[in-house]
């Protein structure tokens, strides 16, 4: 296994969950007396992450007085954005923080998603991708990013369609060259750099895409739960067997 290293992106300001949780950013939202980012630094920690970056913002003091810089046997590091940097700005902002030769994984700080990290590591060394997406099944497709994939596993298509045709889409598990994201910052027709704000579904994925990156998908049936919203929020503990 080469990944020992995460990036989780828990900057966001988190309004649409504002209803159920008030105060705290979306990461820390209880679930069964816990915070959510515990049970995702659980499942990751059991399959052999030892090191997280979190990109934080709104609300960042209640994430580092909680956690410091150990959760059990993982080293926990902070980036902090003085302004709303969005998902592409935040883990730009975690780069200098990562082993340049070493890939990661990348993980959206309100995203539970159940992938078998070796099966998703072998697939991405077997198709020498710069991104390895996990994807999953849904017809919520205008709330999340659906993907054209080819037979061999290679992402021929970004795209957005209404709710209703199920589809292959963006769960929010990444494993991610970090050659790729610099690869980005040099080149002169799309400007990226630590601190500037960008988002990775809208900016980086289709720049990544334009360039000729090697972007591959491979699909789990494991347990997801997004708790962006109140509804999904509330189901959570059922999908965490909590």
């Amino acid at each position: 296994m080469s990944l020992h290293s995460a990036v989780i992106l828990a900057g966001g300001l988190g309004t649409r969950l504002r209803s159920a949780v008030p105060d705290l950013p979306k990461p820390m939202a209880p679930i069964a007396g816990r915070p959510f980012l515990e049970y995702q630094l659980d499942y990751w920690l059991a399959q052999g992450i030892d090191h997280f970056i979190l990109s934080v913002g709104y609300r960042h003091e209640v994430i580092i007085a909680h956690f410091g810089n150990r959760y059990r046997d993982a080293r926990l590091d902070y980036v902090i954005e003085t302004s709303p940097l969005g998902t592409g700005g935040g883990v730009l902002l975690a780069l200098d923080r990562l082993d340049a030769d070493q890939p990661f994984l990348l993980l959206n700080g309100d995203t539970y998603f159940s992938v078998d990290l070796a099966q998703l590591d072998q697939f991405a060394q077997a198709s020498d991708s710069d991104w390895c997406f996990s994807l999953f099944r849904t017809t919520e497709t205008s709330r999340y990013l659906g993907m054209g994939v080819t037979p061999s596993g290679r992402i021929s298509e970004l795209k957005s369609s209404q709710d209703g045709a199920e589809c292959l889409a963006n769960g929010g598990v990444y494993r991610v060259r970090p050659h790729a994201l610099r690869g980005l910052l040099s080149q002169d027709r799309k400007s990226f750099e630590p601190g500037i704000a960008a988002s990775l579904e809208n900016d980086i994925f289709p720049s990544a895409f334009a360039a000729g990156q090697r972007m591959f998908g491979m699909e789990f049936k494991g347990s997801f739960i997004d708790i962006g919203i109140p509804g999904d929020y509330h189901r959570a503990a059922t999908i965490l067997n909590v």
